[in-house]
């Protein structure tokens, strides 16, 4: 890649965490930073999720892991279940009191871009989301 694309892809990238609110260290106007909403939206939308299935999924520290789901426990967000089938695998759920936090801030989040993009015509809208798709696939193919 040519220096002048890096430039360019890292400029993109301060432009777009910009404007979803990224760098704050809460996102949404909530008690959670980007790592802890993560999280929550893989126990959210998973079935039967372990400590390392998240560590696989969103390539996170295992400690930095350990100390948010410590933190999501005191805080009665998730539980630990033993595995019916590995007695020696822990199942994180979220409770409903986790489900209920989760749902909050998809529905920020979900606000949140609707206001980002409410002047954008619809075409414009389809062609931004034509386009995120397009950079997904490209990416896709260094995984």
């Amino acid at each position: 890649m040519k220096s002048q694309h890096i430039r360019e892809v890292r400029a993109f990238n301060r432009f777009y965490t910009n404007i979803i609110g990224l760098l704050d260290n809460h996102i949404l106007n909530s008690n959670y930073s980007l790592p802890e909403a993560r999280i929550m939206f893989e126990l959210y939308q998973g079935d039967g999720l372990t400590a390392s299935d998240i560590i696989a999924t969103i390539h996170i520290d295992k400690g930095y892991l350990s100390r948010i789901l410590r933190r999501f426990q005191k805080s009665k967000l998730i539980t630990r279940v033993s595995s019916a089938s590995d007695k020696r695998a822990v199942i994180l759920e979220l409770t409903a009191k986790g489900k209920k936090e989760f749902e909050a801030l998809d529905l920020a989040s979900s606000r949140q871009l609707e206001t980002v993009f409410k002047n954008l015509p619809e075409s414009d809208c389809s062609e931004l989301v034509q386009k995120m798709k397009e950079i997904q696939l490209i990416l896709n193919k260094t995984v």
